[in-house]
């Protein structure tokens, strides 16, 4: 079952991350020489501009190798480890990063080598050591002359910030790059990272010219990966704007060059932005086609959304076509990749704030230590002193102590806080889809031991799309906001509540049969159908579909609960909506009729798919 709005999104972060790749001149190639440094630094500087040509002299060097000076042979080194990590490698690049960092008397080198494993670190998740690296590298750059070097990081600041959702310090740090008059060379990057930070924050509402002009620039450098990465967006928002011949368009046009660069993560977000477009307008074949090609060419144990939405993608054509076996597969392929990846979203917050709140306590610890030093001063001054002067330090040193443990009690009290709001949907205050799924399968286990009975609610609400569609996104909240309360009437505390995602809801039931989950449903039912919400003219009406499904029929693992109680809200949906199904498709309870002065949202719905899962 996908969360409304889910299919349209996708975070370009792949892409973004290929920027730390590019940390050569964008334009200039040099002409050809047989002097190594000057070979050297032209391969430096054609490394995404004209990558063939950067292979080839790259291979030329390493044969050339033991004819290099020390300094050389380190800077083929850096070259070689850039591109395994450019192929996907990051296993094997890591090592040679650390190499050059532990080893080569080239501090511009380390620098740069520095910020290449950042990158790797964070392909391979390991967010915590990325940031507080990169914090160290921010420290450094006040004191780093090369002008490549102070880009490279500048690249690594904003790219990592944007993952991390922090998109107006992204902004910032990519502002720098265009106004930094020794980088003007790089201002196809710098553009391109401050547009898909903005892009990023705003979504939809963001225009497409002015990704139009910073492809123009990018055009112009020669930088076509970094251009088409920007095309990406581009056809990203004309899908989320329902332009989907645009978006096919676009990304035909530049299919081919993409492919020809090789680079596995800008090619799966081609692959999934066609299948996309491809299956909004109705072409399932060549969604099919694309989406299989994402999981072909996606880089291997990364939790990339591009390979979530391709599985999205197929269950959704297989579905349509009434492949039930084969879309139940894809199903629980999306879900898999589905939780990897917003468990890696929520761990790159997490890491983030992580590191943020450890560098203050750092910072803290280091004030406090010089405090006590001067304290220890002050105290052999006592010594020498009056007992009344005595008396005065020693007032002051415990107001800087307490003072010093309000600030820690605050720290943890904050971080306290940012760990409540993980686990707790922002909009309406219940759980939010992880911590619902660790709740329910904690109670699952408990239920499996006591042999006891227990049951999972599914629940949709009717038409929510049309709701916002016709009312707007603030009435929809508050459809949200109603229904929760409607539901909340009705449980008990021992009772696990938590919303999926977009309209659609979970409860779980412990210690509870099927009469008793199903008569509890029914029961909401009616009293969201009796909850009408204020719109702009008229009220408007609320229904929900329900399906659940107990341990008696689908044993105590959640994952089968979930199939089979979405197996019945698929039934739901099919015979009309606004009903509870359990088991047998006879196994139903059918709304009321709706009164005749209350406004029902209806836009031809009677020609819409078989439900599969996801129809609102």
């Amino acid at each position: 079952m996908r969360r409304a709005g889910r299919i349209s999104r996708l975070v370009l972060s792949g892409a973004c991350l290929l920027l730390s790749f590019s940390a050569g001149t964008a334009f200039a190639a040099l002409p050809a020489s047989t002097d190594p440094s000057q070979q050297l630094d032209h391969a430096d500087s054609i490394k995404t501009s004209n990558h063939p040509t950067f292979v080839q002299l790259l291979a030329q060097l390493d044969r050339d190798a033991a004819t290099l000076t020390t300094t050389q042979q380190w800077h083929l080194r850096y070259l070689d480890a850039w591109e395994v990590a450019y192929e996907g490698k990051y296993d094997a690049a890591g090592p040679l990063l650390s190499a050059i960092i532990e080893q080569s008397p080239d501090d511009t080198l380390r620098f740069r080598a520095t910020a290449t494993r950042i990158n790797i670190l964070g392909i391979a998740h390991r967010y915590e050591d990325a940031f507080s690296q990169l914090s160290q590298l921010i420290d450094q750059l006040p004191r780093i002359r090369d002008d490549e070097a102070r880009y490279q990081a500048l690249v690594e600041a904003s790219q990592f910030l944007t993952t991390a959702g922090q998109y107006d310090l992204a902004i910032s740090y990519a502002q720098q790059m265009l106004d930094d008059t020794r980088l003007q060379r790089h201002q196809c990057i710098g553009t391109y990272l401050k547009l898909h930070a903005q892009f990023r924050k705003s979504g939809a509402n963001v225009e497409p010219p002015p990704f139009q002009d910073g492809i123009d620039i990018c055009v112009k450098a020669g930088e076509n990966l970094i251009a088409n990465a920007g095309r990406a967006d581009i056809a990203d928002l004309a899908i989320q704007q329902g332009r989907y011949g645009d978006a096919i368009a676009l990304l035909q046009r530049n299919y081919a060059d993409v492919r020809s660069y090789r680079y596995p993560a800008q090619i799966a977000i081609f692959d999934t932005l066609l299948a996309k477009a491809y299956l909004r307008a109705g072409d399932a074949a060549q969604a099919r086609k694309f989406a299989l090609a994402t999981i072909d060419d996606a880089v291997k144990s990364e939790y990339a959304e591009s390979l979530s939405q391709a599985y999205e993608v197929l269950y959704l054509v297989e579905s349509q076509q009434g492949n039930v076996r084969a879309a139940l597969g894809y199903h629980e392929k999306f879900m898999e990749a589905d939780k990897g990846y917003l468990n890696d979203i929520r761990a790159r917050a997490l890491a983030y704030q992580t590191v943020k709140q450890q560098l203050l306590a750092n910072k803290l610890q280091v004030e406090t230590l010089n405090k006590q030093n001067s304290i220890l001063q002050l105290q052999r001054e006592l010594d020498r002193k009056a007992v009344e002067n005595g008396r005065l330090y020693i007032a002051l040193l415990l107001m800087f102590l307490a003072s010093v443990g309000l600030w820690l009690f605050r720290l943890k009290r904050s971080q306290l806080r940012f760990m409540r709001l993980a686990q707790q949907d922002s909009l309406t205050g219940i759980y939010s889809r992880q911590h619902f799924v660790d709740a329910a399968e904690l109670a699952l286990r408990q239920a499996a031991k006591s042999t006891r009975s227990a049951c999972l609610i599914l629940m949709d609400l009717d038409h929510f799309k049309l709701v916002n569609d016709t009312y707007g996104h603030g009435v929809g909240d508050m459809v949200l906001k109603r229904t929760v309360a409607a539901c909340q009437a009705h449980l008990l505390r021992r009772d696990v509540f938590g919303r999926l995602g977009g309209e659609e809801f979970a409860i779980f039931l412990p210690e509870c049969g099927p009469a008793q989950a199903r008569e509890k449903a029914e029961l909401i039912r009616l009293a969201i159908a009796a909850t009408p919400v204020n719109g702009e003219t008229r009220d408007v009406a609320i229904s929900a579909s329900f399906g659940v499904a107990s341990t008696d029929r689908s044993g105590y693992e959640l994952r089968q609960l979930m199939i089979d109680a979405d197996n019945a809200l698929y039934r739901a949906k099919r015979d009309g909506r606004n009903r509870v199904v359990y088991g047998e498709i006879g196994d139903v309870s059918v709304e009321p009729k709706a009164d005749t002065d209350r406004h029902v949202v209806n836009n031809d719905l009677g020609n819409l798919p078989p439900h599969t899962g996801i129809v609102s």
